[in-house]
């Protein structure tokens, strides 16, 4: 296999060779670039849940150092303000790499205060290459199509299988869009963040942003510090890790999350029959793995299949009811149609999956340096998965197109800030998707930040889910600049919210304003 690997590394060597990748300039666009751009003609989209959205459309270059040349379309979203004191323009991004912005404008318009939301035009955006910006990159359609080889490369045929998957890809992507690849990346995303603001007239921009749109928002006030106005950022992504070592990080902490879920199942026993001690529970839960590993439930959950469907748990304490139902039923019963069922909703892959899965490779894999050499990737994941099994290799694979990506890889960017206004930063000390540590480096790094810490919550994601003391300290800076100040390095602690009860887990699962959230922020990052 060691052999077998070294070709597929040179392959991607040669792969990368063969497209000319432009380097973005950290420098942002002059003024007589920018000033050009035209206003936007804003049109009623609205839905039965937001019936004021509006929609519009706006080009951008697609290299923005050639601002005349070849234009690229975004799709813009907005809720206008309705009361006479305007703040301006409130960006809002769910994350991904590759998440879709759009119906997110009208989800923070409605949870913010009314008084609040009022003050401000909230405005969604599909970054370059998302949802109904144009291009939209769908690299290899039905690249998740169950059912999958076992993430865990336990031989190597099984390695060899998953190294090819990711090779294809890759060169998919690099085949189809090579004269795109090289422009969709952090960088350009922030520069089309600034496009969208002269387009909107306005002078600075506030923003809001989850998860990867909080390392969005970061680079877009260390290239634009003056134009920025107001920046929440939650979740946080920790800027000196991307994206490799975040990867890596992510496994512990999504293994630990894990772990919490079954002992949250072990203190309910008298509901999901599955035992009261936690090891016993996340043994049969591996046990059930290694079934599925050998006969796929209803020719769609094979292993990797099962840890699709388990990790938005990792994200979202609200699922948990409904996966412990779904886990006892295999388990207890013998019924495996729940687990199908649950696969289809939480883990399968549609069209729209394959979108922002193909951003999500093109931004991470050009964004910063990768090992292009695949025994530093065997070498790292086998120990991470010795102390963290959950995710190790699913998460791997995920991103193991970067091995072979038809581009370079850019600098990564420093976010260090002593010029941008303050900004409030919310984190969960649990969160597995941006662990609590990439908060701590950021508050650090931006100088004037403060930041508001969810003391024991493992979601990702925290503020308007439900939470009244984060969402009041949201409010707040939204309001009129208010930033908490502590003493130490955290500058306000809020208590998390109770985990779930194990009530009627569809209800659970789908009703609450903090579902609705989740369904909005783009998974993995």
């Amino acid at each position: 296999m060691r052999e077998r690997a070294a070709v597929l590394c040179g392959a991607a060597a040669v792969v990368a060779g063969a497209l000319t990748a432009v380097p973005a300039e950290a420098s942002p666009p002059s003024t007589a670039d920018t000033a050009h751009t035209a206003p936007l003609t804003w049109k009623k989209c609205g839905t039965k849940k937001y019936p004021t959205l509006q929609c519009a459309s706006l080009e951008v270059p697609l290299d923005h150092s050639r601002p005349r040349g070849r234009q690229i379309t975004l799709a813009l979203s907005r809720i206008p303000h309705t009361a006479k004191k305007y703040q301006g323009p409130l960006l809002v991004n769910p994350g991904g790499p590759g998440g879709s912005g759009l119906t997110l404008a009208g989800f923070v318009a409605s949870a913010l205060p009314k008084a609040v939301a009022a003050q401000y035009d909230v405005i969604g955006f599909d970054p370059r290459g998302v949802g109904k910006s144009k291009p939209a990159l769908d690299c290899k359609p039905g690249h998740f199509a169950a059912v999958r080889r076992d993430a865990v490369p336990s031989t190597s045929q099984i390695e060899q299988a998953n190294l090819l998957r990711a090779e294809a890809f890759a060169r998919a992507c690099g085949e189809k869009y090579g004269d795109v690849l090289p422009y969709i990346d952090t960088i350009s995303s922030v520069r089309d963040m600034d496009r969208i603001r002269t387009a909107l007239g306005a002078r600075q921009i506030n923003y809001f942003g989850y998860s990867y749109g909080t390392y969005l928002g970061a680079v877009y006030a260390k290239l634009f510090p003056e134009r920025v106005r107001r920046a929440a950022l939650d979740s946080v992504v920790d800027p000196t890790g991307v994206w490799y070592d975040d990867n890596l990080a992510q496994d512990h902490a999504f293994d630990a999350r894990h772990r919490a879920f079954m002992a949250w199942i072990a203190k309910h026993d008298t509901t999901y029959r599955l035992g009261r001690d936690p090891e016993k529970v996340e043994a049969k839960w591996y046990a059930m793995r290694a079934a599925l590993a050998r006969r796929a439930a209803g020719g769609k959950v094979g292993a990797s299949e099962l840890e699709d469907t388990y990790i938005p748990g990792g994200y979202y304490n609200g699922y948990w009811p409904y996966l412990a139902e779904v886990f006892a039923a295999y388990v207890n019963g013998k019924n495996a149609d729940p687990l199908v069922e649950a696969y289809e909703k939480f883990g399968a892959a549609d069209a729209s999956d394959d979108n922002g899965y193909s951003i999500y490779t093109s931004v991470q894999c050009r964004d910063a340096a990768w090992p292009r050499d695949w025994q530093e990737w065997r070498t790292d994941n086998w120990a991470v998965y010795a102390k963290a099994p959950f995710m190790t290799w699913n998460n791997a694979w995920y991103n193991a197109p970067c091995a072979f990506w038809p581009t370079s890889s850019l600098p990564s960017v420093s976010v260090a800030n002593s010029k941008a206004p303050p900004v409030l930063l919310f984190q969960a000390t649990e969160d597995a998707a941006t662990p609590y540590a990439g908060a701590v480096t950021v508050h650090r790094l931006l100088a004037r930040s403060s930041l508001v810490v969810e003391q024991g919550g493992g979601n990702h994601g925290i503020t308007l889910g439900g939470n009244a003391c984060l969402d009041k300290h949201l409010a707040a800076y939204l309001a009129d600049g208010t930033v908490p100040r502590g003493r130490g390095a955290v500058d306000a602690v809020c208590e998390a919210q109770p985990d779930p009860k194990p009530l009627s887990s569809k209800v659970a699962a789908t009703s609450s304003r903090g579902a609705e959230l989740h369904g909005l922020l783009g998974f993995r990052r």
